[in-house]
């Protein structure tokens, strides 16, 4: 069942996207050559407490950490760990979720270790398509479009770069639970799916990969990475669907 939530409600969500653009604007920060993927959580996990939230992602399906920090051909749901240091010309994918008074959000970001020109301009490339495809799928979060317009907005930019897109991982609807109804894939037809109507709250969150888009999962049972270790881009936003247009809940005005 896909839950419209009311004007209240859609306040309350923007005060946890609020923190999560807080949390991931420390962590970027702090994501410099030397540091461990650790130390980013640690830097998560303060902002979160300092903000007065709780974290949506420790604990949850027994995943251990408040952020998720995902190294170059890691996709998403990488596990922070103080033996992973992070070097000039990495890539990493920055998602975080937060609760606050009972209210999702839910972002995520991909940045560079280091100089950008340490990273292969292919790679730069696959950042900028990827950011961009979030921004087409926003646009395409308006009443009376339908949820595979959102879709094939990500897909369609993808592949006119020379991409490919994640399909075993999508993103979702959100609002008192990270998860909820629907789902929302990267790719599809347009014009399909159910019709988007106001107050419905989906976080869009594109994964785009350099290479093909087979991926696999490690083996602590979290970390997804690109089948043929290259590297891929992850960034996402929560985004409420109003009368008046798309309002990105996780993004400061």
């Amino acid at each position: 069942m896909i839950v419209r939530r009311s004007s209240d409600e859609l306040k309350k969500l923007r005060r946890a996207g609020l923190v999560v653009a807080e949390v991931l604007r420390c962590v970027a920060n702090e994501a410099r050559p030397g540091r461990s993927t650790w130390d980013l959580e640690e830097v998560a996990d303060r902002v979160i407490r300092e903000q007065q939230a709780t974290s949506a992602f420790r604990g949850y399906r027994g995943f251990p950490c408040v952020l998720c920090v995902s190294v170059n051909e890691q996709i998403i749901h990488g596990i922070p760990s103080r033996k992973r240091i992070l070097v000039e010309g990495d890539i990493v994918s920055l998602d975080c979720g937060v609760v606050v008074d009972g209210y999702y959000g839910d972002s995520a970001t991909t940045v560079v270790v280091g100089a950008p020109e340490q990273v292969p301009e292919r790679v730069r490339k696959l950042m900028d398509v990827t950011q961009l495809a979030l921004a087409d799928a926003i646009q395409q979060a308006r009443v009376g479009q339908r949820l595979g317009d959102i879709s094939q907005a990500v897909e369609k930019r993808a592949l006119r770069e020379g991409f490919s897109v994640v399909r075993e991982f999508v993103g979702h609807g959100i609002g008192t639970h990270l998860h909820e109804d629907p789902q929302v894939p990267n790719y599809g037809p347009a014009g399909t799916g159910p019709k988007l109507r106001a107050g419905m709250v989906l976080a869009i969150e594109p994964m785009i990969n350099l290479g093909a888009p087979e991926v696999r999962v490690l083996a602590d049972g979290w970390t997804a990475v690109t089948a043929d270790g290259q590297p891929s881009a992850h960034f996402e936003h929560t985004v409420a669907i109003t009368d008046s247009g798309p309002w990105v809940l996780t993004q400061p005005d």
